[in-house]
């Protein structure tokens, strides 16, 4: 897996480290993935509720339009009232026969990527401790409060994770930041990052993701991507990570 030498490229291969991972965080709390022609679908029953653990991704626009209403059944056969499909803003299509499917436009992430050793490294905060810990627990636990979810909403990863390394920040005593890295060929995917609220302000994540990103280089990683939400995108784009587009989620939920 190179560098990519083009936007396309770059946008290619964000999109490339998804499936792998949703697939990983499907399996991993207790639920299934399916696969078909191109099309990764990871199942959470454990988070019936939440789309975002719900994700279908895929290669080929015409297979996923093919697959709409195949998918809704898996999914409601398992029990899930709200999935999404993550669509390249290019993918106008595929955007158009989720809407007449009755999908609605839910977030609109963008999808960044960089080099493995372009980051701009965040000053020093003497007052942050960073450490690598697989506690899931406590990077559950930072990322339902810190996005808002129910008690029990964000499912517990378990198992072989030996492709994901977590990172864990404490200020006075009190750990109040995580980010984790999937390593999926020779790149680093960003994720779980979370803040909570008595930790914002003060650049802990950037703080983190350049840890774990320094940590990939060490492993021989040669780029790292990630998908932005409107909050982390300006924490992003700080640290050196370009915009390679908008990354459409469209959301159908049961009444």
């Amino acid at each position: 897996m190179a560098v990519p030498a083009d936007d396309g490229a770059w946008l290619d291969l964000i999109r490339s480290s998804m499936p792998p991972f949703w697939a990983l965080l499907a399996e991993s709390t207790g639920g299934s993935v399916w696969r078909g022609d191109g099309i990764t679908a990871a199942i959470v029953p454990d988070s019936p509720k939440r789309s975002f653990f719900n994700s279908v991704l895929y290669d080929d626009p015409a297979a996923l339009v093919a697959s709409i209403e195949e998918l809704d059944q898996i999914y409601g056969e398992a029990g899930v009232e709200a999935w999404t499909v993550w669509v390249p803003e290019a993918d106008t299509a595929v955007a158009r026969a989720l809407e007449e499917a009755g999908h609605r436009l839910d977030a609109t992430p963008r999808a960044m990527a960089m080099p493995v050793g372009a980051q701009r490294e965040p000053e020093p905060d003497p007052g942050l401790d960073i450490r690598e810990e697989p506690d899931y627990e406590l990077v559950s636990s930072i990322n339902e409060v810190a996005y808002g979810f129910a008690p029990g909403e964000f499912p517990v990863m378990r198992g072989d994770l030996s492709r994901l390394r977590t990172y864990l920040g404490s200020t006075g005593g009190e750990t109040v930041a995580t980010a984790g890295a999937f390593r999926n060929g020779t790149d680093c995917e960003i994720v779980f990052v979370a803040v909570l609220p008595e930790g914002r302000g003060r650049g802990i994540s950037g703080r983190l993701m350049a840890r774990a990103i320094s940590d990939a280089s060490a492993q021989g990683l040669e780029t790292t991507t990630l998908q932005a939400t409107k909050l982390g995108f300006p924490v992003y784009e700080k640290l050196g990570y370009a915009d390679y587009g908008e990354l459409q989620m469209w959301e159908r939920r049961r009444a």
